[in-house]
């Protein structure tokens, strides 16, 4: 079985080997739409001029240092002189959205003495934003604070600095993206993280998939660092050790059918790791090296709705409701370090459908991996879920959320954690819930009651019914539930309208201390 699962692989990477040299064939043929003749960027400022409250407001724009024109220009899907089309007009709304530097984004089309001129319509967010962030949940606090400039120069490129301090460690990160780093596609991410238990560091260079009728992807990056893991178990520090790691990786894929609409390509990815896991009292750290490569097929039909006021306010919400499906051989032979109980061929298998009508949609999405050692399946994680949104009812956002996983085998540390991933009852603390198999359901129904308030901020109410949790292998399901009232805040000029919750509620079932009346603030669950 081994060697014809090698055989299989081998011959997929030879094929995505030639793809990548010779480029995958022309997509099927479109017919061309109206050539454009020129396009016109209007990019507006923080605050219109019928939304200046006063002389704070004029300050703001006076310092705001606006988006360049030429970043805008790059990040359209469209040139001077291409013909003109609508879905990608759509897509290039989304891209521009995507930068996180916008409140507003408009692309439409007009005549300039009877020649076709795309018109492109920006309104800039505030971007330089001092960060001073508080979350309790359960009696569990978190804080952070730092400065965050997430247009630098007009330039969409965003810088952070921020000190946070959690239950478990205290952290200083350093973060830096850039969208188009030496060049109009290319894109650099940085991080450095100083620890109170160690520190770490990341970074990803390279031009992804950019649109869905991108032909070629390709890109490397890494990781490298040393930190404390910690084990919990019953909302107890159960177990610790020290992680070492060093990482780089690579990956690249073509599209041998892409258009507007959809897409078909082969992906190939590659990583060289360094990665132990030893006690802290050790002062001589073994190196443990292991090598793995990997290939397979990606399939998707476009699709996406435009919502406001579904997880922000005022602003238009891409919500990815794809076909999708991606499915991948991976090997992890002994010959390149894995230990013979590990070694062998690994799965992957990841999906999405969906569903819509006006205003609302269901979408289900799930994915699986795993490694075969040849006798047994060595380690594997299972995750899928199901959303129901509907904004059927005026002022009203209604989303019903279930999901599920289970994990054999997981790294030390890798858990399911309902607290960390934001995945479980709100009103519990941290680390409540642990374990190698989760489950959650979520209700919520989202009022606004002011869309605007003042020009600055939304302001909403959600009841909310949360149930789930998350246990080991070896004890009963460990879960518990709340219910109660959030009310929801978020910003309407700022580059990103992500909302801040204060719920209050009641608690059920397991994994709390204390009375059964409890208090969260923390940023609100998105869906």
């Amino acid at each position: 079985m081994r060697s014809s699962s090698s055989r299989l692989l081998g011959r997929t990477l030879a094929a995505c080997a030639v793809l990548l040299v010779m480029g995958p064939g022309r997509a099927r043929s479109q017919t061309p739409g109206p050539t454009i003749d020129t396009i016109v960027v209007v990019n507006l400022n923080v605050f219109d001029q019928a939304d200046m409250l006063g002389p704070v407001t004029r300050i703001a724009n006076a310092i705001h240092v606006k988006t360049h024109a030429s970043v805008i220009r790059r990040t359209l899907l469209f040139n001077q002189g291409d013909p003109f089309d609508s879905a990608r007009a759509v897509e290039s709304g989304r891209a521009l959205r995507g930068l996180n530097v916008f409140r507003q984004v408009v692309i439409d089309t007009m005549r300039i003495k009877e020649k076709l001129a795309l018109r492109v319509v920006t309104a800039d967010g505030w971007s330089t934003k001092p960060q001073l962030n508080f979350s309790s949940s359960g009696g569990s606090v978190t804080w952070a604070g730092g400065i965050e400039e997430e247009n630098l120069l007009g330039t969409a490129t965003s810088l952070t600095a921020l000190y946070t301090k959690t239950p478990d460690r205290n952290t200083s990160s350093f973060l830096y993206t850039n969208p188009h780093f030496l060049g109009r596609r290319p894109r650099l991410f940085g991080l450095y993280q100083d620890l109170s238990d160690g520190s770490r560091g990341q970074w990803a260079l390279g031009v992804p998939f950019y649109e869905t009728a991108a032909r070629r992807a390709f890109g490397t990056g890494g990781e490298a660092g040393t930190q404390r893991v910690l084990r919990f178990r019953d909302g107890l520090l159960a177990d610790s050790t020290e992680r070492h790691g060093l990482r780089f990786g690579f990956g690249g894929g073509v599209a041998l059918h892409a258009t507007s609409h959809g897409y078909f390509r082969l992906w190939v990815n590659g990583n060289w790791r360094r990665e132990d896991f030893v006690p802290e009292s050790l002062t001589v750290i073994p190196r443990s090296v292991f090598g793995a490569v990997g290939a397979g097929i990606e399939w998707a039909h476009a699709r996406y709705q435009v919502l406001q006021g579904f997880n922000t306010y005022v602003r238009r919400e891409d919500i990815n409701l794809s076909q999708t499906f991606r499915v991948g051989l991976w090997a992890a032979p002994q010959a390149w370090g894995y230990p013979s109980g590990q070694a062998g061929v690994g799965g992957e298998v990841s999906g999405q459908v969906s569903t819509v009508w006006p205003g609302g949609f269901i979408v289900m999405r799930g994915g699986a991996n795993g490694v075969y050692n040849g006798t047994a399946l060595d380690s594997a994680r299972a995750r899928g879920g199901i959303t129901i949104a509907s904004q059927n009812l005026m002022w009203q956002t209604i989303i019903l959320h279930v999901e599920g996983g289970v994990l054999r085998r997981p790294k030390f540390g890798g858990e399911f954690d309902t607290w960390a991933d934001q995945t479980g009852p709100r009103l519990f603390g941290a680390h409540a819930f642990t374990g190698t198999h989760t489950v959650w359901v979520a209700f919520e129904d989202r009022f606004v009651v002011a869309d605007d308030f003042f020009g600055l901020v939304g302001v909403g109410l959600a009841p909310f019914i949360d149930w789930g949790g998350a246990w080991f292998d070896d004890e009963t399901p460990r879960t518990g539930s709340d219910m109660g009232i959030a009310i929801r805040l978020g910003p309407t000029r700022a580059v990103r309208g992500d909302v801040e919750e204060f719920a209050i509620g009641m608690r059920f079932g397991q994994g709390f201390s204390g009375g059964r009346w409890a208090i969260s603030i923390r940023r609100g669950i998105s869906f």
